[in-house]
């Protein structure tokens, strides 16, 4: 997949409008009780890249990064200032924060995810981008020292331990991450006039499969 991993500036996108989809196929049977399936086993983000710009420095900025990426043609990360931690917005990046696997007395891999839950039900997302820096690892609650015990693949978000961690032992992690995302358009319409009067541009963001 054709990717930079460089991420948009986070001044730019912060301030922009953007969530989770998904794709839910409804059928409505003749009884009046529907059907319900979705091809999709995770959720898929949006964001509108436009919103975040106050200045005509900002659409600058813009406009260069989006030549350097040739529109839709490159993939790059993205800061959802909604959700970018493994923990609560106003907490601080434990190494416990989330449980990534237990250990079997074979595996060194492990992907880092995010759990959300609501009730009885929960979703499991693989995190792919995380932030250099901020990944912390724990075996057993005991936090493990990069470099020594694990090193992270920043591209894949893999943690790979030294050691394979004993039969029943959780290992955890904590991490800031990004979005990997392209342009969805191979066109910005700009206008001068308009940005001044408070118009920003419409620039769609889209989440990747990678």
């Amino acid at each position: 997949m054709s990717f930079h991993d460089v991420r948009f500036p986070a001044k730019l996108s912060f301030g922009s409008v953007g969530g989770p989809e998904r794709r839910t196929d409804i059928v409505t049977l003749t009884s009046g009780y529907e059907e319900r399936n979705t091809p999709w086993a995770h959720s898929r983000r949006r964001y509108d890249a436009g919103i975040g710009l106050r200045s005509l420095d900002d659409i600058a900025a813009l406009i260069a990064f989006f030549e350097a990426r040739k529109g839709q043609m490159y993939g790059f990360r993205w800061k959802d200032w909604s959700d970018y931690k493994s923990c609560l917005p106003s907490d601080a990046v434990r190494h416990d924060d989330q449980v990534l696997g237990v250990g079997d007395g074979e595996s060194v891999q492990f992907q880092l995810v995010k759990l959300y839950r609501s009730g009885a039900a929960d979703y499991l997302r693989p995190i792919t981008k995380p932030v250099a820096g901020t990944v912390r690892v724990g075996v057993q609650s005991d936090e493990q020292q990069e470099g020594v015990d694990y090193e992270i693949d920043l591209t894949t978000g893999i943690v790979t331990l030294s050691h394979p961690p004993v039969e029943g032992i959780v290992v955890t992690a904590g991490f800031e991450f990004d979005v990997p995302v392209r342009f969805d358009t191979d066109g910005i319409q700009t206008s001068v006039a308009n940005f001044q009067a408070g118009e920003a541009p419409n620039v769609p963001v889209v989440e990747l499969r990678v």
